[in-house]
């Protein structure tokens, strides 16, 4: 049995989908638009999945004395628009219509700060554990949704941290598995349109 599907309002809200609204955003500059999907990957503690610590750093009350990591991360002020847990439940933190503070220092087709004109989802994982097939559905459940919204967002447009940053980041990894995430998303999108 196929799950209900999950629908953007123009709002930039998901419908089903969990929201816990993040303090760290705001307002995207005028005349951009969503053109730019970044795939990230997250654990709190590294190589630790659960806990809730990742909403916690999203909602800047991460509890510094919970591990000695978290001391240094303490104070961050960084957000994404989505989370997809382990079990692939879909968390929103940010509308889409506005700008997350998930890429940092970015560029992307010759065009510089990648949070002024993407949606950043973070996947909880990490460089060297598989994800889900839970996260790939959820996944594509969400990227068919912003390709169909966002007119400017293309199959090229989906892109990992480590593509616009690759200085600084690598996720999310060498194990997300990018060609089948693009077949399920054509798939996905071939259904809906």
């Amino acid at each position: 049995m196929e799950c209900p599907r999950i629908t953007l309002e123009s709002s930039g809200w998901f419908t089903g989908v969990q929201k816990i609204e993040s303090p760290n955003f705001d307002l995207r500059p005028d005349g951009n638009n969503v053109e730019l999907v970044v795939i990230h990957a997250i654990s709190l503690p590294p190589g630790e999945f659960g806990g809730g610590h990742i909403d916690r750093l999203f909602k800047n009350c991460l509890d510094p004395t919970k591990h000695s990591y978290f001391e240094a991360i303490h104070g961050l002020k960084v957000s994404a628009h989505l989370l997809i847990e382990r079990t692939g439940l879909l968390k929103q933190f940010v509308s889409t219509t506005h700008r997350a503070w998930h890429s940092g220092d970015s560029v992307f087709a010759g065009r510089n700060a990648c949070n002024d004109f993407s949606v950043g989802i973070e996947l909880e994982g990490c460089d060297d554990v598989p994800f889900t097939s839970e996260q790939y559905t959820a996944l594509t459940d969400v990227l068919a949704e912003l390709c169909i919204n966002y007119p400017g967002v293309k199959l090229e447009d989906i892109v990992g941290h480590c593509d616009i940053a690759p200085d600084r980041k690598t996720d999310p990894g060498p194990l997300f598995d990018w060609p089948m995430m693009r077949a399920l998303l054509r798939d996905r999108l071939e259904r809906y349109t």
